[in-house]
């Protein structure tokens, strides 16, 4: 069969905060950005939207710094880019980052200038400003004698989103954008998660050809069967026709974010081998910080690791031990324990039994909801890092109370917890007067006569410790962790 038209795939980009979601959402009649923690755009995604009877599909970029290069991936697979500017701020940072990726990608611009409704805005002084700003950056709109349409809108009221739809397709018509739904399928990797329940998942944008329930699929060299198919809306389907986004179920794997159908490509290795963990920690003068870090897509994690990189730039300071998706489990807490590395989860749960354990080994966790909270925490912690050597945390500290003898030549320190917790497993170090006089582990730890694996401010308890050390009323029991 000969090619036919195809719907036009299309990439919204612009600065953070300029209104991209809010657009989205009005020509899709879908809230995203309530169900997104602070209203920022965590993911990408794609979804169909039907203007006057034809297909638009649309591919959401999040906004924040750290997607550059999810934003760089969806320029490459659209056929046309939105660039919004708001008009109160005109051209900044990721405006001008945008243009970039989308001069690189060679795919058609429109540019929409969004909240033309603000009150107290010179709305045509405005504009001039922004054409003029454009065209500093090589985009030359129609009205300058260029090829770029420019259209005014409001995505919060939606005035001027028909006019921005109707350029859309007057463009794809201009350019013939075609497909053979006859061919073999080839598509783009958006998306990617483990599903506890229903294991891997891919959202796959198909390019050309069509993919149909029951296909053996390739997909960065990650093999499968197409068991079930569905669309944006959650719709099953059996087969996915050029420009559709449609999400992956039978796949033996997670595919990387940006791998296409049919490519043998060997999954990035994430794992450290044992070996050359043991390398990295014999050598002391190493001021490195270990992470463990799970997210719930793989578009995020590597959105994190790109940005935790940059510390690298002038040796290794970060360490990635092990990256994955999925909620943070025992195995991660154990992995982490191993080698003194702090576990991140970024949108994921932690497994009581990990929190438990975690406690018992004294393994710091952190989870987000918002990615640049979770980078300036880690700043904040290489900063330290590399200014001391490493980063301590008190967990609880107790004051000795009462001396008890035990056996032979042990005695229990009888202790009531000032502050925080005391964990069987923490270090635990003696202070008196300031200074610090030993450091041990707890090897029994008793309340009220019971074995307790912790106990919390303001109860007393008996604590025996690992090796002998000195102790008397009056010193303080600190429990710690260093990362």
């Amino acid at each position: 069969m000969a090619e036919i038209s195809r719907p036009p795939i299309v990439t919204i980009l612009g600065h953070v905060d300029h209104g991209k979601t809010t657009l989205l959402d009005f020509i899709r009649k879908a809230n995203v950005a309530s169900k997104e923690h602070g209203g920022i755009t965590q993911h990408i995604g794609a979804y169909q939207a039907e203007h006057e009877g034809k297909l638009i599909t649309f591919i959401d970029t999040p906004g924040h710094a750290a997607f550059e290069n999810m934003r760089s991936r969806g320029a490459r697979v659209a056929d046309v880019a939105v660039l919004v500017v708001a008009i109160d701020d005109g051209i900044m940072p990721q405006t001008v980052e945008a243009i970039k990726h989308i001069k690189s990608a060679k795919v058609s611009m429109v540019v929409a200038i969004n909240k033309v409704d603000l009150p107290g805005i010179e709305k045509q002084v405005q504009l001039q400003k922004i054409k003029k700003q454009l065209s500093d950056h090589e985009v030359v709109v129609e009205e300058y004698g260029g090829d770029v349409p420019l259209i005014t809108l409001s995505a919060k009221s939606g005035d001027g989103v028909d006019k921005l739809l109707e350029m859309i397709n007057l463009v794809a018509e201009v350019n013939e954008i075609k497909g053979d739904p006859d061919t073999a399928p080839g598509g783009v990797v958006i998306e990617s998660t483990l599903d506890k329940f229903k294991g891997p998942i891919a959202t796959i944008l198909i390019r050309n050809g069509s993919l149909k329930k029951g296909d053996q699929i390739l997909v960065g060299g990650v093999k499968g069967k197409v068991r079930a198919m569905f669309d944006y809306s959650g719709k099953q389907l059996e087969k996915a026709l050029p420009s559709m986004p449609v999400e992956i179920l039978g796949l033996e794997g997670v595919p990387p974010v940006g791998s296409t159908l049919g490519e043998e490509m060997e999954a990035k290795k994430r794992e450290v081998t044992d070996s050359s963990l043991l390398g990295k920690l014999r050598d002391k003068d190493k001021k490195t910080l270990k992470l463990v870090i799970k997210a719930d897509k793989q578009g995020s994690l590597e959105a994190i690791e790109t940005s935790l990189e940059k510390f690298n730039q002038e040796g290794q300071v970060v360490e990635f031990i092990f990256i994955g998706t999925g909620d943070v489990t025992e195995d991660n807490v154990k992995r982490a324990a191993a080698v003194g590395a702090i576990v991140l989860g970024f949108n994921v749960k932690v497994v009581p039994a990990a929190t438990k354990l975690a406690e018992n080994e004294g393994v710091l966790i952190r989870t987000y909801n918002i990615i640049y909270e979770l980078l300036d925490e880690m700043e904040e912690v290489v900063e330290d890092l590399l200014r001391v050597g490493q980063v301590e945390e008190i967990l609880g500290s107790a004051q000795v109370i009462a001396e008890f003898p035990y056996g032979k030549n042990e005695k229990i320190a009888g202790c009531r917890v000032e502050e925080g917790i005391i964990s069987k497993g923490h270090r635990i170090r003696i202070v008196r007067d300031g200074e610090i006089l030993n450091e041990t582990r707890i090897k029994s730890l008793k309340k009220v006569k019971e074995e307790v694996a912790r106990v919390e401010k303001g109860n007393d308890c008996g604590m025996m410790f690992d090796s002998q050390v000195e102790f008397r009323i009056g010193d303080t029991v600190e429990s710690f962790r260093v990362i």
